[in-house]
């Protein structure tokens, strides 16, 4: 049975009334992570796209290019979506829900936003709403401003981004211990560790921009130290 026709049969399965949030605690178990991570991408994706007030093409795309959607699942998927959107719940229970889903699981977490960055800068815009929104889902899973301002310099072209700040260490940090966290990030992006913390394999392609993103700035920082 496909990702999506387990999640079908969830939304199926919520009585009359009840919200999206009432199915996460459903696929707490390792083994059903990867659909637990594709609910909360698709959840967080649809009320973040009402904190815009618009969703454009540009962000279905960047959807589909986190999830492969085969055409026989759309209308699944499209539940998924408008089900959280309409849902009375606010985007902050969806986001505590999925923090204690995923609790201690940083790298998980952090996954998951980037997912929601990638969807967030489809169109080209970064929307004062969307940060402000971003921002606040980050604050709820307990991931510092640092890190968050490594994903955002990645990317919001607002400029160049910072090669330390993508790394998430400062200038005078010593270059061994650079090293280490660049070595670090690199083994976070590997597919088989993002599969085995519930990252579907449709998503792993996102670490794909990541790895270019941690080995640009870990080669900017080297040839800064060198001139």
């Amino acid at each position: 049975m496909s990702i999506w026709s387990r999640i079908s049969e969830a939304i199926s399965a919520l009585t009359k009334g009840e919200g999206l949030s009432a199915i996460f605690d459903a696929f707490r178990s390792p083994p059903e992570r990867s659909i637990a991570f594709t609910i909360a991408v698709i959840a967080l994706s649809a009320k973040m796209a009402k904190a815009d007030g618009l969703v454009t093409r540009d962000e279905v795309t960047a959807f589909r290019e986190v999830f492969h959607i085969a055409p026989e699942e759309e209308r699944n998927a499209a539940r998924l979506f408008n089900l959280a959107r309409k849902d009375v719940a606010g985007f902050e229970e969806y986001a505590h829900r999925i923090g204690a889903m995923f609790d201690g699981e940083d790298s998980t977490l952090c996954d998951l936003m980037e997912g929601l960055f990638h969807i967030a800068m489809a169109d080209g815009t970064y929307h004062p709403a969307e940060d402000a929104f971003l921002q606040r889902v980050a604050e709820i899973f307990g991931m510092d401003d640092v890190r968050f301002a490594g994903l955002r310099a990645r990317f919001v072209p607002d400029a160049a981004p910072d090669p330390f700040t993508v790394l998430g260490v400062t200038p005078d940090t010593p270059m061994d211990e650079i090293r280490d966290h660049w070595r670090q990030l690199v083994r976070e992006c590997h597919p088989d560790r993002m599969i085995a913390r519930g990252v579907p394999a449709e998503a792993v392609k996102l670490s794909e921009r990541r790895m270019q993103d941690i080995n640009r700035a870990w080669e900017d920082i080297q040839a800064r130290e060198t001139a």
